[in-house]
């Protein structure tokens, strides 16, 4: 059990640490902007999308207790395919959080608009949705997550 925490505690805060990285570089004031993709500073309120920002306050404790599940139920699994996808995940998504804290919404930065206008995201984001991937893979192919 104080391995699986090890792994989870040192992949969270590295996809933590990366993250918070590349938002102070926008927070410092760096801007890019280009005919496909923008590279600019949003204060996003809500979660993907924007969806839930009338939650307001309340978000950021709906995610941290949601963070805090996903790990609990991850070191109860015991399977220690899990714990990286799931590290980068909380790592990435404790950022998210911790950004609601300090600024009010999480800090966006990479906004797509060639061909059509797509939400402003973060590297958190591109995190998660890999970490998501790899879960749902580990969990479709039992034989690849032995224990």
């Amino acid at each position: 059990m104080v391995r699986s925490i090890v792994i989870l505690l040192l992949v969270m805060s590295s996809a933590f640490l990366l993250d918070q990285a590349i938002k102070s570089i926008f927070l410092d004031g760096f801007r890019l902007y280009s005919p496909y993709i923008d590279l600019i500073l949003v204060f996003n309120k809500g979660v993907a999308f924007s969806m839930f920002a009338f939650l307001e306050g309340a978000l950021k404790w709906i995610q941290l207790a949601l963070l805090v599940g996903v790990i609990g139920y991850t070191l109860w699994l015991k399977k220690v395919c899990y714990l990286i996808p799931v590290g980068i995940m909380t790592g990435a998504g404790l950022s998210n959080v911790v950004d609601r804290f300090i600024h009010g919404g999480v800090v966006d930065y990479v906004y797509w608009h060639y061909g059509f206008n797509f939400a402003v995201f973060n590297a958190a984001d591109v995190m998660i949705d890999i970490a998501v991937i790899a879960l749902m893979i580990l969990n479709f192919r039992p034989q690849t997550c032995k224990g």
